[in-house]
């Protein structure tokens, strides 16, 4: 195991952002099938128009982050500790744009500092 806060800081990274792409069979709602792909590629798009994914931003796919809707996927952003549900791939430019700024210039904000 190898420990490697202090060369992510040093790389300047600042924030997490998870999406739920969890698939499943059954009869409860699942984020896979709610939007989860196409939210997960709308906010690596946000990013990318910004020039800070992968550099400041990571973005995951996640199994389920425990927000099942049928409505939409589930979306979490660390280490600000916000938490999502519900959103659909139109939703990402305005929730992207409220954490992170209309320029993503908000980078590494805690939740205390964003709001």
């Amino acid at each position: 195991m190898r420990e490697r806060t202090a060369a992510i800081n040093e790389n300047g990274f600042t924030d997490h952002v998870l999406v739920c792409t969890n698939a499943r069979d059954g009869e409860h709602a699942a984020c896979g099938a709610a939007h989860g792909d196409e939210v997960y590629e709308a906010v690596q798009s946000w990013l990318r128009e910004r020039g800070v994914f992968w550099s400041r931003v990571h973005v995951a796919e996640t199994s389920c982050l425990g927000l099942c809707s049928a409505e939409g996927t589930a979306v979490a952003i660390h280490p600000r500790g916000r938490w999502y549900s519900d959103v659909v791939p139109g939703d990402v430019p305005a929730l992207l744009e409220a954490e992170f700024g209309a320029d993503a210039t908000h980078l590494g904000s805690r939740s205390d500092d964003s709001r």
